[in-house]
């Protein structure tokens, strides 16, 4: 344990799925590693708005719910996101608000009522070695969490939190309206752009004014989506570098959204570029859940994301 760190949380119940995760690792895809952070964004940088931490501090990033910790010291945290049936003890825990948890209270998540990802922040921020200069987990690149090596909270681990020096955030509970009802059908922003002009007028029109289901096949790396088969006069291209929120369309035709853990290069027709944003709702859409895509420009979809970092670091 590093000097100015203490235990946090002991993990009585680890989930499927419960990782570590700041705003990515940057700077580093020439390597081929990937880039990994926060699958839903909004969440993740509102739970750490409310728990008073900068922007980039390290949060849980619960997955499916399932994970129960127990308080090993009294400590200020703020859950945002999915609502994963969570409680403080025996009562229903408030998400988009801070709170107070007692030394041996528990924070337990149970399944998904709404969304799929629940970001539990810690005033002071979680703490980590960081690994190619961020915390990010990536379990199949065997990258960061708490232990560098990429691994899912399991049984019996203990939690470090660094030591805060009080909540520096006059920010109680998120406003209502940035609060997102992840059981309505999502609309996702997209910057055309890439090979959309190699797809068919029939495909163009079908992919913005089609409903589309999330596949069961859908993880941190990306999204399937199910619809209309999409067109494209590209047979192969070589591979090309891909950021967060590429739609790529394979020879079946439907679209794959990449998110955090992607690959870094892709050689597949990309119909554009979801928003960071709008990659953050996709990632709490459940299988089955429908979508929709809604053309945007680069000029919009910039002010909006200001607007945004600017809501939850002011």
């Amino acid at each position: 344990m590093n000097p100015g760190t203490t235990y946090g949380f002991r993990v009585n119940r680890a989930g499927p799925l419960a990782l570590l995760q700041d705003a990515g690792r940057f700077g580093v895809r020439h390597l081929g590693v990937t880039q990994g952070g926060p699958a839903d964004l909004h969440a993740w940088a509102w739970a750490n708005r409310l728990a008073g931490n900068k922007w980039g501090c390290p949060a849980l990033e619960i997955t499916f719910g399932g994970l129960e910790i127990q308080a090993e010291k009294d400590l200020t945290i703020a859950v945002a996101g999915a609502d994963l049936s969570a409680k403080h003890d025996t009562r229903p825990l408030p998400l988009w608000r801070r709170i107070r948890v007692g030394k041996g209270e528990r924070i337990v998540f149970g399944t998904p009522a709404k969304g799929l990802r629940a970001y539990l922040a810690v005033a002071g921020g979680f703490s980590a070695e960081p690994v190619l200069g961020s915390v990010a987990c990536v379990t199949r690149e065997h990258l960061g969490g708490f232990d560098g090596l990429g691994r899912r909270l399991a049984e019996g681990d203990r939690l470090t939190v660094a030591q805060s020096d009080g909540v520096h955030t006059e920010a109680i509970e998120t406003p209502e309206h940035q609060r997102p009802d992840y059981s309505e059908p999502a609309v996702l922003d997209l910057l055309p752009g890439a090979q959309i002009a190699d797809f068919s007028g029939r495909s163009l029109y079908e992919a913005f004014n089609s409903e589309w289901r999330v596949d069961d096949r859908a993880d941190r790396m990306g999204v399937r989506l199910i619809g209309p088969p999409l067109h494209c006069r590209i047979d192969s291209m070589v591979s090309e570098g891909i950021s967060l929120g590429a739609v790529q369309v394979p020879p079946d035709g439907q679209p794959i959204a990449l998110l955090n853990d992607r690959q870094t290069i892709g050689g597949y027709p990309r119909l554009g570029n979801l928003t960071p944003l709008a990659a953050a709702r996709l990632a709490q859409s459940l299988p089955g859940q429908r979508v929709r895509f809604r053309p945007t420009g680069a000029e919009r979809a910039l002010r909006e994301h200001r607007a945004f970092v600017n809501q939850v670091t002011g």
